[in-house]
């Protein structure tokens, strides 16, 4: 049997996602089901808060727990169930980009193809906002876009809840840095309320916004510090193959918002909602107006309540139960 290194067997979740440090502490904290991080600092050869860092990404991931009780202190979930969890978790993240891969190659052909009459760019940061407001404003019955910052003028968006005061329907895929950004979230919330159909998915690289599908802005670059450049899309391969694209993306995100009558406060299902759009505890306590510790004691007795084991199966199961 070939000989495997030491440093070969400790990244074999490298694949899954584990940081190759992040499963030496894994493994170090397994054959001792529970663990401080000051703890784990000696034999790793790291300082406390680096271990302490890992641990608390290891707990994103489902892999440890951390324990009740002021001192910080961790348990390592049973690796079966946990491990397989990742590599379901894993396996669909990955399917959805060999899905994407498809999308986008028609993209990269219709682009190739694309002549001046489909396809206009736009200059500024004033051109970009004078689009987006026009777009909206020539739609008769659905905008549909994909969210992310920058934000090249402003984060609100005044001219949606006139629109859908007409009639027209919106549904918008967000990133989770945009719940991070003061007032985001608020708004949506607002816009949600007037009809707004709002979904959140994680590692979205696009902004787009598209109306009636026959016109489309697509900035070309997130890197609003210089020369901002769209460009305006009107039907085409290319428009066509956006709103593929968009169609995914929306089927991959996770909805914002629940059914009224789930069992669940409402700051449970803001809190959850945050979870699941994969934001962090210091992100979550700025929205919510709690502290980090706060913050952390309420996800504690929500996993009492559904009767889950870490954050990540409470997402699980209030999905599942239609909650969020």
């Amino acid at each position: 049997m070939p000989h495997e290194s030491p440093d070969t067997l400790r990244r074999q979740l490298t694949a899954a996602g584990v940081d190759p440090f992040d499963e030496r502490v894994y493994r170090e904290i397994l054959v001792r089901h529970t663990a401080a991080p000051a703890e784990l600092a000696a034999p790793l050869g790291c300082s406390a808060d680096r271990a302490a860092r890992a641990l608390d990404r290891l707990r994103e991931l489902g892999l440890v727990g951390r324990l009740s009780g002021q001192r910080r202190r961790y348990a390592v979930i049973e690796p079966g169930a946990a491990i397989e969890a990742l590599v379901r978790a894993r396996t669909a993240e990955l399917a959805t980009v060999r899905e994407a891969a498809g999308e986008l190659s028609r993209l990269f052909d219709a682009a190739q193809a694309g002549g001046t009459e489909e396809v206009e760019v736009v200059v500024g940061s004033e051109a970009l906002g004078r689009w987006f407001v026009r777009l909206q404003q020539e739609a008769r019955e659905e905008v549909i876009t994909l969210d992310r910052p920058p934000y090249a003028l402003t984060t609100s968006n005044p001219v949606e809840a006139t629109a859908l005061t007409r009639g027209v329907g919106y549904r918008a895929v967000y990133a989770p840095e945009a719940l991070e950004w003061p007032g985001v979230l608020g708004d949506i919330r607002e816009l949600v309320a007037r009809g707004e159909e709002a979904r959140v998915l994680p590692g979205l690289r696009v902004k787009l916004a598209i109306a009636d599908r026959r016109l489309a802005l697509l900035p070309l670059s997130l890197d609003f510090t210089g020369e901002v450049r769209a460009a305006v899309l009107r039907p085409s391969a290319l428009l066509d193959g956006l709103v593929d694209y968009w169609e995914m993306c929306w089927r991959a995100a996770t909805p914002l918002g629940a059914p009224a009558d789930d069992p669940l406060t409402e700051d449970d299902r803001r809190m959850l909602t945050l979870l699941v759009a994969g934001l962090k505890d210091e992100a979550i306590a700025r929205q919510l107006g709690w502290s980090v510790r706060t913050m952390r004691r309420r996800i504690s007795a929500l996993n009492d309540k559904l009767g889950a084991a870490n954050r990540f199966q409470a997402g699980v199961i209030a999905v599942r139960r239609g909650w969020i």
